[in-house]
């Protein structure tokens, strides 16, 4: 295996050990399965029947219900059977956190069982603490003798088993030998499942979730590393990536992060942790799973790379040098494609970013504008704002009269044969085509280290992520340096398909370090049916996207902002929700996003309960945290800042600390 996965220039599923779940089998070839997660209380048995029910006939192959003490895990019995006497043999799964007592009970009741490495038998208080390597191992056996129990029941009964590690919630064990890390991540898992493969039992599936894309993407790649070192097998794996939120922003992290291992092969059930109803998470995962479902993710022309140039487990940017305003130390700057408009007027530009004030004759300029607007063959007849720059074909720009105002796009042999050139220039390089037969590396050692050249990498392949990857490999072993743009364009259908492809197409290649800006766009067909349903790229969001070009630049800036490249807005770790939740974690979540939206760069968790909350903090500003019914926790970090707030008071409270600690400024007025 190379490193951590069967291939990086040809779609070939990671080979995993096979898993049975009651009559369902995971992992050896078998489909992607999706499943997702209850958000009822569990002793109400009605009421989760139905949800269920809801999540099942929407496409769940897995149920998972929360048990966190003994009379929840007895009362999946009930829930069980109410299942089973209305026809529905779905595998459930039981969601077990602190409680061993819990997890033995549901393990002799349902499918399967989760639990968590960090709180199953360790506990955190966010201590420091120091072992010998004798302590550490006298640790370890603690935990042997804590965890054997439940992994003989399941043996017994039959019972699979998914060894959940969470970010958010590692034991001050763990950290304070290997720190909030991927590293500590992995060893979290692996000592339980070192346990496990001691009493020969192998019905385990294993995840590695965080809040944060580029932490989870790299704590899988380790984990499959580390399987393939010590046991020269793989166990199959479940994706998520945790308290991704709710809306476009849920949608486009949750892509970035499980679409970066599924398109490397990786990944045998995924679960799209949303802070809305779970049926409406089952969609999601239908869009990222077909896009591997058929022969079309098979590359056949991409050269095979033999030694990767870059350190895929740590995360760090490619050096380039700059040209204008892209490169180097800059963020990565965002195109926008107005090319399918057919005049392009001042209004046009309100969808991305720019709105004229009339009044007062000035343009005003949001945090989600567009860096490049990109108009085809079109020479705009207005004046433009100061920080825009047009970009458009060459003879469009050989016909423009002020030639400073606008920047020529080529494909690369164009460029190499053009006399009249820009100072600075975009250069289009379609990489490993299936329709062309072109060395694709003829052109690279002229427009190498040209200070002139931006390099703009797309492919005509339906799924373009490796032979991009591939290209920057030959850009890294040449030593070329010219800054690069994602060019990214769709061919599907609907709203959250566009969304979904281009999160997971650009989001894959920027969480590696590749990528200066992104160039989103839709061929002509999509784009026509899209501008024909416009309202679709609204209400799944808090944004009122009314055209396309502000569905796809908040699109954009959405990626940027789930990879960690740029931020533009407020960050929300916001959990999914489950029967542990102590609030209404939708209704609570859109009035804190709703007071606290304008606030740029500041991240705040909202979570349901004590479970994941405090972990989670580690990556937030501020935290709003449910602790009793009815009551919250506030946190700055991960100090407490205000115990026992009354959950009418809350949010009111939560703007007082960030007016505290400097956090705030207030909305500006339009």
């Amino acid at each position: 295996m190379q490193l951590y996965c069967n291939s990086l220039t040809q779609y070939k599923r990671l080979p995993t050990r096979e898993v049975k779940i009651g009559d369902l089998l995971l992992g050896n070839g078998h489909p992607i399965r999706l499943q997702t997660m209850t958000t009822t209380d569990t002793m109400d048995t009605i009421a989760t029947v139905e949800q269920s029910i809801r999540c099942i006939e929407a496409g769940a192959e897995l149920v998972r219900i929360t048990a966190p003490s003994k009379k929840e895990a007895e009362n999946l019995l009930h829930i069980k059977n109410e299942l089973r006497k209305r026809g529905y043999h779905t595998p459930l799964v039981a969601d077990i956190h602190f409680t061993p007592n819990a997890a033995e009970i549901a393990a002799r009741i349902v499918e399967k069982v989760r639990v968590n490495p960090g709180n199953y038998v360790d506990k955190k208080k966010f201590e420091l603490l120091e072992y010998t390597d004798v302590e550490y191992a006298e640790e370890i056996d603690r935990i042997r003798e804590r965890f054997t129990p439940l992994v003989k029941i399941c043996k017994e009964h039959g019972t699979a088993m998914r060894i959940g590690t969470n970010h958010g919630s590692l034991s001050d064990r763990i950290m304070s030998r290997y720190g909030d890390t991927p590293t500590g991540m992995v060893e979290s898992a692996m000592e339980f499942l070192r346990i496990a493969r001691g009493e020969s039992y192998h019905n385990i599936v294993l995840s590695m979730k965080a809040s944060n894309p580029q932490v989870m993407v790299q704590a899988y790649r380790l984990l499959i590393q580390q399987m393939d070192a010590e046991f020269g097998e793989c166990y199959p794996l479940h994706l998520g990536v945790t308290e991704a939120g709710d809306g476009e922003d849920g949608r486009v992290k949750s892509a970035a992060g499980i679409g970066t291992l599924l398109e490397d092969g990786i990944g045998d059930t995924v679960r799209v942790s949303l802070t809305e109803d779970p049926e409406f998470e089952i969609p999601v995962c239908k869009d990222l799973v077909k896009r591997y479902a058929s022969g079309v993710a098979i590359g056949t022309n991409i050269p095979a790379i033999e030694k990767i140039p870059y350190n895929p487990f740590s995360y760090q940017r490619r050096e380039c040098f700059e040209v204008d305003n892209i490169g180097g130390k800059q963020v990565p700057v965002v195109v926008a494609d107005l090319s399918k408009i057919d005049k392009i007027t001042p209004a046009s530009l309100e969808s991305i970013g720019y709105r004229y004030d009339e009044k007062l004759d000035k343009w005003n300029i949001s945090d989600t504008a567009a860096d490049y607007v990109f108009t085809g063959h079109q020479l705009l007849d207005f004046a433009l704002p100061g920080m825009l720059k047009v970009i458009v074909y060459a003879g469009a720009w050989a016909m423009a009269a002020d030639k400073e105002k606008y920047f020529p796009v080529y494909n690369a042999s164009g460029f190499v044969s053009a006399e009249n050139k820009h100072s600075k220039n975009f250069v289009m390089l379609d990489c490993f085509s299936d329709e062309t037969t072109i060395n694709n590396f003829s052109h690279l050692d002229e427009l190498a280290n040209d200070p002139s050249v931006i390099l703009c990498f797309s492919s005509s392949r339906q799924h373009a992520m490796p032979a991009v990857r591939r290209m920057f490999m030959e850009l890294l072993q040449r030593k070329i340096q010219n800054p690069v743009i994602l060019m990214t364009d769709s061919s599907w259908e609907t709203a959250d398909e566009h969304l979904i492809h281009f999160a997971t197409e650009a989001g894959a290649l920027l969480l590696d370090g590749f990528g200066d800006g992104i160039w989103l766009g839709m061929k002509a067909k999509s784009y026509e049916q899209l501008e024909a349903n416009k309202s679709a790229t609204s209400g799944r969001n808090y944004l009122n996207n009314t055209t396309v070009e502000q569905f796809v630049n908040a699109t954009a800036f959405s990626i940027l902002q789930a990879t960690r490249t740029r931020i533009s807005k407020t960050e929300y770790i916001s959990c999914p929700s489950c029967g542990r939740t102590l609030f209404d974690l939708q209704e609570t979540t859109a009035r804190i996003r709703e007071v606290t939206n304008h606030l740029k760069g500041v991240k705040i968790a909202i979570m349901g309960c004590i479970v994941n909350g405090p972990g989670e903090m580690a990556d937030a500003d501020f935290g709003y945290v449910g602790s009793g019914v009815g009551k919250i926790t506030l946190y700055k970090g991960k100090e407490i800042v205000k115990r026992n707030v009354e959950s009418e008071v809350a949010v009111d409270e939560l703007i007082n600390i960030l007016k505290e600690h400097g956090a705030w400024v207030e909305p500006a007025r339009l």
